[in-house]
């Protein structure tokens, strides 16, 4: 049976605190690899590690430290694998399931910062702002009529998952504003829309009538290439498109179409299929989208927070305790007779 509860993460956490509350228990230790991190030093981690706190940043996390069949391979030990923050892309949760591996995540620890970040895209985009900024710098006349904007006040909101995050952009929206408040969640009931501001639609419906569209819903394989050219094309000219989520739910080849041929109004992309993107990328190159590099996520606020959220959750899943957020239910069974088998005694559900 094992004494100590081995816990590793490569590079980077949330938020120091983890560091912090797990260094409050003797029983725990914590190890740190480098995405370079030499062979002599990782194989001995890796072999010996029960639980993983992995960065949900795809293109920060070295393929090799992502939490695929090859790793898992590596870490016959491992019970548990904790993402820093909601989004999971570096996890085949498949693979965990297969392996016995308990997957959990820190969904709704920043879903202040991500959804007043989307509003914020909102206000940007609807009053011009980041376009007049540039013009203003550049253009010796400038014509105010041409950067005119409009209120967001009794306009529609179409938000894509109504998770932590969208149920927050949307009592943010109808409170401020007095949005309507249009949803697609196939996972979330009519009821729990309404009881949320909310109406329950399909998601064409929802491209043809908000006035803003907003995505807030995981990465998965059902919602990688959600929003592509037929979904563009359904959007009102004066439309926007916003997305705090991830990269390649969205096509973005076929918004830059969508863009070019004045098809919307504009778009506001915190998230890229590749992170961060080329500097000549073309989304890059249109004055009526304004980027911002992953940070919708990245306050000081919601680090700390997420920092708390792991640290917490990780040291209750080490001791058996229930946990709430977990991602791959179906694991349970094989990972609570690796558990008993590992620690000497089952984990709560």
């Amino acid at each position: 049976m094992a004494d100590v509860k081995r816990v590793f993460y490569v590079k980077y956490l949330a938020h120091n605190n983890f560091i912090d509350i797990l260094g409050k228990r003797s029983d725990i230790r914590l190890d740190k690899l480098e995405n370079d991190s030499p062979d002599d030093i990782a194989t001995p981690v890796l072999a010996g590690a029960h639980a993983f706190q992995i960065g949900s940043a795809r293109d920060e996390l070295a393929k090799k430290y992502h939490a695929d069949r090859d790793l898992l391979r590596r870490t016959q030990s491992l019970l548990i694998v904790s993402t820093n923050g909601a989004g999971y892309d570096t996890v085949n949760l498949n693979a965990c399931t297969d392996a016995g591996v308990l997957v959990v995540n820190q969904a709704g620890g920043n879903k202040e910062a991500v959804a007043e970040h989307a509003l914020a895209m909102m206000l940007s985009l609807t009053k011009k702002i980041v376009e007049s900024d540039r013009a203003s710098r550049r253009d010796k006349n400038l014509n105010r009529a041409l950067y005119i904007g409009h209120d967001l006040r009794y306009k529609t909101v179409g938000i894509v998952g109504l998770g932590n995050v969208g149920k927050r952009l949307a009592e943010l929206c109808r409170g401020l504003f007095s949005m309507r408040v249009l949803a697609y969640d196939p996972y979330v009931t009519a009821d729990v829309m309404k009881a949320n501001g909310a109406e329950k639609v399909e998601i064409d419906e929802l491209m043809r009538e908000a006035d803003f569209v907003s995505i807030n819903c995981p990465l998965t394989d059902e919602t990688r290439g959600m929003v592509g050219a037929k979904q563009y094309a359904l959007m009102k000219p004066n439309a926007y498109f916003v997305t705090t989520a991830r990269g390649s739910i969205h096509d973005e080849r076929a918004l830059e179409d969508a863009l070019r041929a004045k098809k919307i109004a504009g778009a506001g992309l915190d998230v890229w299929e590749k992170e961060p993107p080329p500097l000549e990328h073309p989304l890059l190159q249109f004055d009526n989208v304004i980027v911002t590099p992953h940070t919708a996520g990245v306050t000081r606020e919601a680090r700390e927070s997420m920092g708390r959220f792991a640290a917490e959750q990780m040291i209750a899943a080490l001791d058996g305790k229930p946990v709430g957020r977990v991602l791959n239910p179906a694991v349970w069974p094989r990972y609570a007779a690796r558990f008993k088998e590992t620690f000497g005694f089952a984990p709560e559900r």
